[in-house]
């Protein structure tokens, strides 16, 4: 079924229920797309869409470039999977172009244009570079701390930063601010964390100045600044008086901001129709406290990150969001903003986690690997080899391509499984040879393997448990870009790690950001 241009806008403009998903890689997708559609690869629809479309009977509206192969190849794996309703939109997103329709670069841009709204409606107050630099070096009394994930922390940080993710910042601030008149800096990458961090801690009413860094690591880099590299520095966990203050703050927030509540067995009916609703429950805990227990099927979404890329973890914008703490400080503010952000249906569990296994609500622990739909099945059909000499076989991964060039088994060409069959058939055109697929783990080889016998190569055979399972058997491994078959624009680098012209770029385009996502500046690539 094709939808036209028209159609989609109408769509998306309804309060139906739909989806719209990006099948480019990443990098396709920064470079322009539709204002907010999900980028979902084809390579990792079978993992990821059971659980960002849960009602099979949605609307889902698929696109690439021109509306040709790529989306005609992913249909079939979207009716297999259940759903009911799929639609190809004509053209693509050259269709959509040609039909005057506006398309918008970067990657996470509702959030992004969010936070600039946020920065001219709450007037967030900011400190320079410079300013900061000065007031370190006269000793002034301040608490800075960064917003964004402890891996991003580690990479590069304002000297003396403690690591506080903005999801843990109302919870954690009490055991780092010690008197009323400490200043309490907030930074991230650039902006959007930066300033959702910082409203965060002036809606708490503390007594204590609250900015945001300007530009945050980017803006300081820019000033010509020296970063803190492998910081360690992280917030204590939240003592019973930081609670207290952070949960009195939070019950205010959701009192003026009419947060709703559900119940445990809610809950529990939520999930039962997830068939027939969609409904996503986001555990915003830490990662730690997530693997000990957490509500089953629950997505891990910590705070700061559920906010910085909503629509990574929200395909259907009308669908029930579920938000999940230890008690209720994590889940109201992370519900306050995404309700801001426009999510319709949004709510905290009430009493959070221990609530739930009070009424015995199903636990699920650790961070547990996604089976794609249809692996089973696969696996099943498909020839395997264990790890070991592998003769003259051609070997071909189909892993991320980081992964890829951090280690992959040694003469393997990569090529991303989204093409695979728009592209195998000029690589290797002799069909009868000895084909060995790998990845990380074994899981998207598998998948892969199916598609490359259903093509005709007839002696294909998958890396039992991949690269892993390669390494642990201590069998040497390359890294690099060795053999690359195809264009690595899966991955997207930050703009930090573009250089000076790139965070210039990136900076001025997200200031820039109106309501429709649009930009007069390019992003630079």
């Amino acid at each position: 079924m094709r939808i036209s241009p028209t159609e989609l806008g109408a769509l998306m403009r309804s309060d139906t229920p739909h989806a719209v998903l990006d099948l480019r890689e990443r990098g396709a997708y920064e470079g322009g797309h539709i204002f907010r559609a999900t980028s979902l690869p084809r390579r990792l629809l079978e993992f990821r869409l059971p659980r960002l479309v849960t009602a099979r009977a949605t609307p889902i509206v698929i696109y690439d470039d021109d509306g040709g192969r790529l989306a005609e190849l992913a249909r079939p794996a979207l009716v297999d999977m259940g759903y009911a309703d799929v639609r190809v939109l004509s053209g693509g997103l050259d269709g959509w172009r040609a039909a005057d329709r506006p398309t918008v670069e970067g990657v996470n841009v509702p959030s992004k244009v969010f936070g600039e709204r946020v920065l001219h409606e709450m007037k967030t107050p900011q400190i320079s570079p410079q300013e900061l630099q000065a007031r370190m070096q006269q000793g002034a009394d301040l608490v800075i701390v960064d917003a964004r994930t402890p891996e991003e922390y580690a990479r590069g940080c304002v000297p003396g930063a403690l690591s506080v993710p903005g999801g843990e910042l109302v919870l954690r601030i009490g055991e780092l601010v010690r008197r009323p008149d400490s200043t309490i800096v907030v930074h991230c990458g650039g902006r959007t964390r930066s300033f959702i961090g910082a409203e965060s801690l002036r809606r708490m009413g503390l007594p204590n100045p609250v900015v945001a860094l300007e530009n945050g690591t980017m803006g300081w880099e820019l000033a010509g600044l020296r970063l803190e590299r492998s910081a360690s520095r992280w917030a204590p966990p939240a003592s019973a008086r930081s609670r207290a203050g952070a949960t009195l703050a939070a019950k205010r927030i959701a009192a003026s901001d009419e947060i709703r509540f559900v119940s445990p067995d809610d809950l529990g009916r939520l999930w039962k129709g997830r068939e027939q609703q969609n409904v996503a429950i986001l555990d915003v805990r830490t990662s730690e406290e997530y693997a000990a227990g957490h509500v089953a099927g629950a997505i891990w979404a910590p705070g700061g990150q559920a906010v910085q890329a909503a629509d990574d973890y929200v395909a259907v914008r009308a669908e029930s969001i579920v938000l999940v703490c230890d008690g209720l400080v994590r889940s109201v503010l992370t519900a306050s903003w995404l309700k801001r952000m426009g999510f319709p249906a949004v709510a905290a569990l009430a009493g959070g986690l221990p609530a739930w296994q009070r009424t015995g609500g199903t636990i699920e622990r650790g961070h547990s690997q996604v089976v794609p739909f249809g692996y089973e099945a696969a696996r099943a059909t498909v020839a395997t080899v264990s790890p070991g000499p592998l003769g003259d076989a051609t070997i071909l991964s189909v892993d991320q391509s980081d992964a890829y060039q951090r280690a992959h088994v040694p003469g393997a060409g990569w090529l991303s499984r989204s093409r695979l069959e728009l592209r195998i058939g000029d690589l290797l055109p002799d069909k009868s040879g000895p084909l060995i697929v790998t990845c990380a783990d074994g899981l998207h080889s598998t998948l892969a393997a199916v598609t490359l016998s259903r093509l005709g190569y007839a002696r294909v055979s998958v890396l039992e448990g991949g690269t892993r399972a390669w390494i642990a058997a201590g069998l040497s491994a390359e890294s690099g870009p060795t053999r690359m078959l195809d264009a690595p624009d899966d991955v997207v680098l930050k703009s930090y790690d573009k250089g000076r012209d790139a965070m210039n770029a990136y900076l001025r385009w997200e200031e820039a950001l109106d309501d429709e996502g649009r930009s007069p500046y390019a992003l630079t690539r």
